[in-house]
């Protein structure tokens, strides 16, 4: 089955900058941040070595979800849009097919602080509702994880769920998790 991403014309352009498809020749280039201490902090499965992660990266599925984020040519983060199914009745459920995605994002710490993330999940958030036509996105973190949670309130998603100690972090133990959602009438979110 065609991934939704494959339909639409890439790469797509925001103000600063450019939003492509993963290829297997950017598992260098995205390698480069994230074996760094302070992403692997926050992301998902934390890859000790660079045959590890190349597994990952070209894993079909991973490959098939992922952007990746330039700014003059330069990879400096990449996205995840995992299309899902929303839950419904047995009745209805084929209605509920392919309606919802959940966002992700790594940013290279040395591009932090200028705006590059926010600029980036907003494209994705457009493009998840304008071109795919999504009706609700959602994206979780942990709490500690602050500069996540503060990207999700500027690109307009609201809080939907604080959960107590049901997170456990590979270092830190069990933390706190928090959800956010936006659905496709609430956007654009005011800037």
């Amino acid at each position: 089955m065609r991934h939704p991403l494959d339909t639409l014309d890439w790469p797509i352009s925001t103000e600063r900058l450019l939003l492509r498809r993963a290829t297997p020749d950017d598992v260098d280039a995205t390698w480069a941040f994230r074996q760094l201490p302070e992403t692997q902090e926050w992301v998902v499965a934390a890859t000790v070595t660079y045959d590890d992660y190349r597994e990952r990266f070209l894993h079909e599925e991973q490959l098939a979800n992922l952007l990746v984020v330039e700014l003059d040519g330069r990879v400096i983060g990449d996205l995840t849009l995992a299309i899902q199914d929303g839950w419904a009745q047995r009745e209805v459920a084929d209605q509920a097919k392919n309606v919802q995605g959940e966002l992700g994002w790594t940013l290279d710490p040395s591009y932090g602080g200028k705006g590059y993330a926010t600029e980036a999940v907003r494209a994705l958030i457009d493009i998840s509702f304008s071109r795919l036509g999504l009706r609700r996105l959602h994206a979780d973190c942990f709490y500690d994880n602050e500069a996540s949670w503060r990207l999700m309130e500027r690109v307009g998603m609201r809080r939907e769920q604080h959960t107590v100690k049901d997170s456990l972090h590979r270092t830190k133990g069990w933390l706190d998790g928090l959800s956010y959602a936006l659905l496709a009438e609430e956007w654009p979110a005011p800037e």
